[in-house]
């Protein structure tokens, strides 16, 4: 070896081959062998440690290159749209794969200092993703702190730093020992730490920590970005949830402004309350009453049972002190019906569903309209008040002059006096005859009839044929309107315009009897009056005042085929005694209690009171004497016919 040179010339050819390191020992080995001198030896042993030397130079300059181009790599990732835990796996997995640890892993900090295992990679238990690191503890807390690289080559056996025994736990589970951990550095701050660990107790070389806290940052400013575009994500999400619901609400709003600009049509188009009622409560999906001021319904588009009158009293005052609609519990609301500083009623609304601010502001638009309605409604009446009187002198002074050209003028008012009608004849007992003139017309007006004033009194003629209901509502609205009593006599209904003036008559009639019978503030109809009523009507209906008084009795008898009108006679005639009555018959006398208790379930348990038993008696005694008279012209009849 030492004639041709081949010792160093040997190791360049080596080094040349990038041979193994055990070929160099072997080539030390044979020039011991082959018995080179002491400078021999040294020159080669000297020529094969410059050769490691350029061996580890290369092995760690390529990698370098590996790491930069990995790193190069990782930046490329990490400009890839991932969502955050996308993100972050990527990173740890790319943190141990890079630099061949057994384990790696990240957390996130809170913005109150504490911290958390967000990801991990290779763990052989659950216990790391998700561990809570709290604030001041472990690598992750030191390297945070100090901005800079944190490791330790047997991280159980360390006492320089401040363990923690929950991440002790994960560390002796997963038998952990060197550990590494480098911030995630965001300008002056830090968003969590990036951890890289061995199973074997060894030191971290420059190049891993240097290459880990590449890592980091590039990992840092990705994270940074992602979160980033996670919240111009949620802002944009939020721009067209907000965009959504500005589009439902402006559709709402105009839908609101549709159905008002119906109403107000409704309105000026002359439609009854009762359209306007439906109108609303078809848009509101609701059902919908109209109040007047004294809490009487003046129209309904359906039921509302169960209602809490006191506290819909109370509501009624809440809204109109506060001009606004309010709510009642069970969806219940409360509308005030307003013009200026007037009271005119409220809305009732019954609504199937919540109501939307939209639907509150509809509901108070729809007050205004049923105000503007009862506003017009109440023009026109005053408008119409003359002609209502004209009209209603010529039926009444000229009953029987009522020509074409009359019922023309009363049906170009709507009105229809072939169709039955009753009057309703009202004396305020306090005066104030104009203000009560004033509620005429426009009480006329809404039920479709004719008012007029005569000798001191208001005269209603109405649709209807119950002159006593009639009669009650007339004076159930009018006397609190006034703030004191009203005395109502009524009659009907009429057959005809001709009928008019007789049916007006017998209200008067009503009237001064009411009066006479010291029944001032009340209210009183032919059929109220009894036996008394039949003595004021003009034609002394008969008929119906025995079917009123015991016509439930008779059709029971003729459906039965029993004796309850003979048992009353005998009970009456033998001074209401039932045994005396049992004798007559001749039955048992618990058969006439029998017969007694049926009656008293036909006609009420009041049938044996003075009142109700003269009007009884009264008409038993019509009832035979009709009979009676009856038999005896059909007598006469026969032997007319027999001659």
């Amino acid at each position: 070896m030492r004639g041709d040179g081949g010792g160093p010339l040997a190791v360049l050819e080596l080094l040349a081959a990038q041979a193994p390191q055990g070929r160099y020992e072997a080539l030390l080995a044979e020039a011991r062998a082959a018995g080179a001198d002491d400078a021999e030896l040294a020159g080669l042993t000297r020529a094969v440690e410059l050769a490691r030397s350029v061996r580890a130079r290369a092995s760690r300059s390529k990698q370098r290159e590996a790491a930069l181009t990995a790193l190069v790599d990782t930046a490329h990732d990490l400009t890839s749209p991932y969502d955050i835990d996308g993100l972050l796996r990527l990173i740890t997995r790319r943190a141990r794969r890079l630099l061949g640890f057994d384990m790696a892993w990240l957390s996130l900090s809170r913005p109150d200092g504490s911290a958390y295992v967000r990801t991990s990679e290779g763990e052989t238990t659950a216990l790391n993703v998700g561990l809570e690191l709290g604030t001041g503890r472990g690598l992750g807390s030191i390297a945070q702190a100090r901005r800079s690289p944190v490791w330790t080559a047997d991280y159980l056996a360390d006492p320089s730093i401040a363990h923690a025994p929950g991440i002790d736990a994960v560390v002796e589970a997963e038998g952990l020992h060197a550990i590494i951990a480098v911030p995630l550095r965001r300008g002056d701050s830090t968003l969590g730490a990036l951890y890289g660990s061995d199973r074997a107790v060894r030191e971290f070389t420059p190049d891993e920590i240097g290459i880990m806290l590449s890592l980091a940052d590039l990992a840092a400013v990705a994270i940074e970005k992602a979160r980033l575009l996670e919240q111009t994500r949620d802002e944009v999400t939020e721009l067209e949830a907000f965009g959504s619901r500005t589009n439902t609400a402006l559709t709402r709003v105009r839908y609101l402004w549709e159905c008002h600009a119906r109403l107000a049509g409704m309105v000026l188009d002359g439609a009854g309350l009762a359209t306007l009622a439906r109108a609303t409560a078809d848009a509101l999906d609701g059902v919908l009453q109209v109040r007047d001021p004294g809490g009487r319904p003046l129209t309904a588009t359906g039921e509302l049972p169960g209602l809490d009158e006191d506290a819909v009293t109370k509501g009624a005052l809440q809204a109109l002190t506060d001009r606004r609609p309010v709510r009642l519990p069970g969806e219940l609301w409360l509308a005030p019906v307003l013009a200026g500083a007037e009271d005119l009623g409220v809305l009732l609304l019954s609504a199937s569903a919540p109501l939307a601010d939209e639907d509150v502001r509809l509901l108070q638009l729809a007050a205004q309209s049923v105000a503007s309605l009862m506003l017009i409604q109440r023009g026109t009446a005053a408008a119409e008040g003359p002609v209502h009187d004209e009209l209603l002198a010529d039926l009444l002074e000229r009953p029987h002059s009522v020509d074409l050209h009359l019922l023309e003028r009363t049906r170009r008012l709507g009105i229809d006096l072939d169709r039955p009608h009753v009057v309703v004849v009202a004396r305020p007992e306090g005066g104030e005859l104009g203000k009560a003139v004033a509620w005429a017309s426009s009480y006329a007006y809404r039920m479709g009839g004719l008012k007029g004033v005569r000798r001191g009194c208001i005269v209603l003629v109405l649709p209807g044929t119950d002159a006593s209901a009639a009669a009650h509502r007339a004076s159930g609205e009018l006397s609190p309107l006034l703030g004191h009593a009203v005395s109502t006599g009524a009659a009907g209904p009429t057959a005809g315009p001709g009928e008019v003036a007789r049916v007006y008559a017998e209200a008067v009639r009503c009237l001064d009897a009411l009066t006479a019978l010291d029944g001032v503030g009340g209210t009183a109809s032919l059929r109220e009056l009894g036996f008394l009523g039949l003595l004021l009507s003009a034609d002394h209906d008969v008929e119906s005042f025995i079917a009123a008084t015991i016509g439930p009795v008779l059709e029971y008898d003729t459906d039965r085929l029993t004796e309850l009108t003979r048992t009353l006679e005998a009970y009456f005639a033998s001074g209401a005694s039932p045994t005396h009555a049992a004798e007559a018959l001749h039955v048992h006398p618990n058969t006439v209690s029998r017969r007694l208790d049926r009656i008293a379930e036909l006609l009420g348990p009041d049938w044996q009171k003075p009142a109700g038993a003269l009007e009884i008696q009264m008409a038993l005694r019509l009832r035979k004497a009709r009979t009676v008279l009856h038999d005896r012209r059909t007598a006469a009849d026969r032997a007319y016919a027999a001659e």
